[in-house]
């Protein structure tokens, strides 16, 4: 039976939980259906003894029967079975993010290209305060990779370009990420003090994956939930959201933890757009709905130049006609300038951006 997707997109919550193998449960998910797909797979640790401090305590790595495979060979062909269930489930123009350390990630990246993804960038996730190592054999290993993939090199994926430049104060977001591993009260903990999963990520990292590639309302699943990080955040950022974990534990512990998050409110939920993704507004449509008028005049962001609305949406002074654009460059002495920003408009007393009428034209046209 397959699973409805519709009726999670009802659903007052948008959140479908499912305990079991990730492989036979994604099956049941219809093809095409997804937006982005999350997974922080096995890593095939392949750990054989014990990690020792130099006081001769023990580290507490991972050494669950999830982790544990007999062979390359063997993690090779569950990699590709999950991932193939994965493309399947993606939407045409849907994306994958997966996660991994240097004992499986360029054999997931393999994969990917095999299987007909196409990688789009890998991130590294720089650990702020990694684990030490404790050897002195080997450099300290402090950041993870993630591979960012589309379906297909012909999908037009999802990148809200200037909402991560915006989250990096204004420059453009890079593919090295400095933030902290997951800690503190935010790492789920036992009734014995002791942490619930050995590899947990901080919501932080999940937060800028789901800004970054999705739109409000898209479907995300993760196949490997673990204790619900990617669930919670989705959540949170009122995404559509399917978790699959085959650990009873950690299963109950991502249902109480995700159970507990609050959406944020959708007034609270809007972000910075995409420039090329905004309607086109020329200037002299704004003349011709009345929204500035032959005869107006604008101001220089300098308030040094004056010009003055033509009824065909150009613009004149005493020495320039022709385009928003065109005049503030030839006023200015420069090979270009954008006149949205550059012209303003005196409205109650204050100079504003033209820019604004151009907002606020498109509100209208959304609203027609």
């Amino acid at each position: 039976m397959s699973l409805n997707i519709e009726q999670i997109y009802r659903s007052t919550s948008g959140i479908q939980l499912l305990h079991g193998d990730c492989i036979s449960l994604m099956e049941k998910i219809p093809e095409n259906s997804v937006d982005l797909i999350f997974a922080d797979p096995p890593y095939n640790l392949q750990l054989n003894k014990e990690l020792l401090r130099p006081n001769n305590s023990k580290v507490e790595g991972v050494k669950e029967n999830w982790d544990k495979f007999s062979s390359f060979d063997d993690y090779d062909k569950f990699t590709t079975m999950w991932l193939r269930e994965a493309r399947r489930i993606l939407k045409k123009d849907g994306a994958i993010w997966v996660i991994g350390s240097y004992h499986n990630i360029f054999r997931v990246g393999a994969s990917l290209q095999d299987l007909g993804y196409w990688i789009l960038n890998d991130v590294f996730w720089r650990k702020s305060n990694p684990m030490p190592n404790f050897r002195g054999r080997r450099f300290t290993n402090a950041h993870e990779t993630l591979i960012w993939a589309a379906k297909s090199d012909s999908s037009k994926y999802v990148f809200n370009y200037d909402a991560l430049k915006e989250l990096n104060e204004g420059s453009q977001m890079r593919s090295d990420w400095f933030l902290p591993i997951c800690s503190g009260s935010e790492r789920l903990k036992g009734t014995d003090g002791k942490r619930v999963h050995p590899t947990q990520k901080p919501e932080a990292l999940l937060h800028r994956i789901i800004i970054a590639t999705t739109k409000k309302g898209d479907l995300i699943l993760d196949p490997f939930l673990g204790t619900g990080t990617t669930g919670a955040v989705a959540k949170r950022l009122a995404r559509k959201f399917i978790g699959i974990e085959k650990d009873k534990r950690y299963f109950k512990e991502s249902q109480k933890r995700i159970n507990m998050v609050s959406p944020y409110s959708d007034k609270d939920l809007e972000i910075t757009e995409t420039k090329k993704e905004l309607e086109r507004v020329p200037f002299g449509q704004l003349v011709e709905r009345g929204f500035l008028k032959p005869g107006d005049e604008l101001t220089s962001v300098n308030k040094r130049y004056v010009a003055r609305v033509r009824p065909d949406g150009t613009l004149i002074t005493h020495n320039a006609k022709g385009s928003i654009h065109r005049v503030g460059a030839i006023l200015e002495g420069s090979p270009s300038c954008n006149g949205w920003s550059y012209w303003h408009f005196k409205k109650d007393g204050e100079l504003i951006p033209i820019d604004y009428f151009r907002q606020k034209a498109r509100t209208k046209n959304a609203s027609l």
